[in-house]
């Protein structure tokens, strides 16, 4: 599949994740959900593992890139869930759109990345103000749980130190033996988590909106959404994979809107637009710096 292709695929599935996770968690617990969502998955993998040629890698390498990758679906899925009981879609993805700068501020540690200029530094302080809105907005207007925010903070966190650390093992894998690979090591962490939480099987409860969520989640959001993620990861910078957080944000929130009857503030509205342009300052830096030069 065309590179240019996955990241569309990816954009798709990320612009409609947070709001599939919030009908899912409707009627279940988190740890339910999130455990069905991601055991389904790892048995559609492994049917396409056994139905291909696509061979596993088990050297130290390889098994260090599956503990990496399913580490942060492990840790930022269950984040997200748990975020997914008080905070609206639209905002989960909002949040989300900060893992560029992150990844940006972990790449200079982790992967030897260049510092940030000044005007990615203005970008990054651009981004933070309009997290203080949005955070403000979500407080007091709407007055939901701050504990949400937090999670979904620890998510974003998550997500980017795992996309960076991804890209510092250097082996050639195929996607989607990635994929199985992490899905082998996050699914008995969702089964301990399941079993340590408690929650129950309470089927008689679920909605069919819920049900539904949870098999999209299974096969789009999981499965294929992961495949295409470790197919652009290969190909593309980290920064620039997350550059995708860039445009997920205004699709999340008009659908969660549209569909889920969110409410968007005039203060959450303007700190959205902030944070997007600010994620846009830090993406095109580039451009400000080879005007300099060639002036």
């Amino acid at each position: 599949m065309p590179v240019q292709l996955s990241y569309a695929f990816v954009v798709l599935i990320w612009s409609t994740t947070p709001l599939a996770i919030v009908w899912s968690s409707s009627t279940m617990a988190p740890t339910t959900s999130v455990l069905l969502r991601m055991a389904l998955a790892l048995v559609l993998a492994a049917l396409v593992m056994a139905c291909t040629r696509i061979r596993m890698q088990w050297s130290k390498k390889a098994w260090l890139l599956y503990t990496y990758s399913g580490g942060g679906i492990l840790v930022g899925m269950l984040f997200a869930y748990l975020a997914s009981q008080s905070v609206p879609s639209g905002v989960i993805s909002l949040v989300f759109g900060l893992a560029p700068i992150l990844s940006g501020l972990l790449a200079q540690k982790l992967l030897g990345e260049e510092k940030f200029t000044p005007v990615k530094k203005c970008a990054l302080g651009l981004a933070m103000l309009g997290m203080l809105m949005v955070c403000y907005a979500q407080l007091q207007q709407l007055n939901l749980d701050p504990i949400g925010l937090i999670y979904v903070l620890c998510a974003v966190f998550n997500f980017s130190l795992s996309g960076v650390l991804i890209k510092r093992v250097k082996i050639a894998i195929h996607p989607m033996a990635t994929t199985f690979g992490s899905l082998l090591i996050a699914t008995p962490g969702f089964v301990i988590m399941w079993l340590l939480a408690g929650a129950p099987l309470a089927v008689e409860v679920w909605s069919m909106k819920s049900i539904w969520s949870t098999l999209y989640l299974g096969v789009f959001g999981s499965l294929l959404g992961f495949l295409a993620y470790f197919h652009i990861l290969q190909h593309m910078k980290a920064s620039t994979v997350a550059l995708t957080t860039l445009i997920t944000p205004g699709f999340a929130m008009t659908l969660g809107a549209l569909v889920n009857g969110e409410l968007i503030t005039t203060l959450l509205f303007i700190g959205s637009i902030t944070i997007i342009f600010s994620l846009a300052m830090y993406q095109f830096a580039g451009l400000f710096r080879k005007q300099d030069k060639s002036e």
